[in-house]
């Protein structure tokens, strides 16, 4: 599942101790696994090996250019939803023919930016947005491949905030409208060629049975589709497989290739997978110094220098992570308390009623599990608090691969007016 474990009762990350990383760099700081990141890609990678898919890594799950670039090396291509991380995806000089553009809101110059860049083609989620694509492909005097993102309203179960494929969500086309769009309105786009379906149901799904409903839908609509004089050569079924953050059991890259497999297997169709989470969350941790144990008559809380603002997670989604201290001692009493940081906000939580040693005390280190995807990328600097720093690990070394920001990042694109 990930290189993180005990050794001699301290923490490491592949070879190296966790403790030695903090006392170098300092907390919060978010440390990766190298060898963790490209295991779950080549897992996946190996599990579809069958039917060779394009699988393009989820930049929103984990943007960081060094991040990118190992699993570009690996052979990822990339799904980006904004122009800035179209701008990434160029630092890394990734091939624009392994880019999928997925997002409901593109704007005329991220359209452009695309289109520029010769990506392998926009997913797109409305007729308004296909005609923009349209007509930005004419003025540049190109004919841009265009994937269109089916909503295909299947319950996904997981949190109501990251289900994608229901009907009151934002995301996609419903499947009658699909059909105007392949078999009429789109054929008067000329500057567009409609190639490929989309789907993404949502993220941190543990069941196959939601991806397998969603894509038996999907299929049937493709061949549908191309019976009737569409030419769609790509599906692309998104992301969000689910990974263990405490108790969950999901399924494994071999068993979701096997419930997935059959259903396109012989249908002339290249798939794209756009795996986030199933990549880098279980990859890395955020280490995290106590400041405070504050005793009260109601509970415990250990204060500590990671907030909210480091990793929304826990407060946003009411999302379990492990807390553990980088030190493990034998037989040690333990205490029930809530881990808390310093941001005026009572929804500033890490965990809550969680079994800490009893004694633990000012400049402890506690690791953060399982916060390699959606932790850094959410961040923000709300309360005016630089964001953290972020180390990767290769066996006994580390290396910073984001420097902490200090406060004069903080306001670098401030203008103070004087009056």
């Amino acid at each position: 599942m990930h290189d993180f474990q005990f050794k001699n009762n301290r923490l490491y990350c592949e070879n190296t101790d966790l403790e030695r990383i903090a006392d170098a760099v300092g907390t919060p700081v978010f440390v990766y696994s190298q060898k963790t990141l490209l295991d779950h890609f080549r897992n996946l990678k190996t599990a579809f090996r069958e039917i060779n898919p394009l699988i393009c890594y989820s930049m929103k799950a984990n943007s960081n250019l060094t991040i990118c670039r190992l699993l570009l090396e690996a052979g990822a291509g990339l799904d980006i939803v904004s122009g800035g991380e179209l701008f990434r995806a160029g630092k890394i000089k990734a091939k624009a023919d392994k880019i999928v553009y997925a997002s409901v809101g593109k704007t005329e110059q991220e359209i452009e930016a695309g289109i520029k860049a010769k990506i392998l083609f926009f997913n797109a989620e409305s007729i308004p947005e296909l005609e923009l694509i349209n007509k930005i492909a004419g003025r540049l005097g190109r004919r841009q491949k265009v994937a269109v993102r089916v909503n295909p309203d299947v319950e996904a179960r997981t949190h109501r905030y990251i289900t994608t494929a229901k009907s009151e969500n934002k995301f996609g086309i419903d499947i009658k409208t699909t059909r105007a769009i392949f078999l009429g309105l789109g054929r008067n786009l000329k500057n567009i060629e409609l190639c490929g379906i989309h789907i993404h149901i949502g993220s941190q799904i543990i069941y196959a049975q939601p991806f397998v409903r969603a894509l038996k839908k999907t299929v049937a609509l493709i061949e549908d589709l191309n019976a009737h004089g569409a030419a769609i050569r790509y599906l692309n079924i998104g992301g969000g497989l689910g990974i263990i953050y405490h108790r969950e059991k999901p399924q494994t890259a071999g068993q979701y290739a096997k419930a997935v497999i059959p259903l396109i297997r012989n249908k002339n169709l290249k798939l794209i997978l756009e795996p986030g989470r199933f990549v880098a969350g279980n990859a890395g941790v955020l280490l995290t110094q106590v400041l405070y144990v504050k005793d009260t008559p109601a509970k415990r809380f250990v204060i500590v220098d990671a907030a909210m603002n480091d990793l929304i997670r826990p407060s946003f989604y009411e999302a379990y992570h492990e807390v553990v201290s980088v030190r493990r001692e034998a037989r040690v009493q333990v205490k029930k308390c809530d881990i808390v940081g310093p941001v005026c906000e009572s929804g500033d939580f890490l965990a809550k009623d969680r079994r800490l040693p009893a004694g633990i005390r000012q400049k402890d280190i506690l690791a953060v599990m399982s916060a390699g995807a959606y932790g850094f990328s959410m961040s923000s600097n709300y309360n005016s608090r630089p964001r953290a720093a972020e180390v990767l690990v290769c066996g006994n070394r580390f290396y910073l691969i984001r420097k902490r920001e200090t406060y004069d990042d903080l306001i670098r694109n401030e203008t103070l007016i004087k009056k």
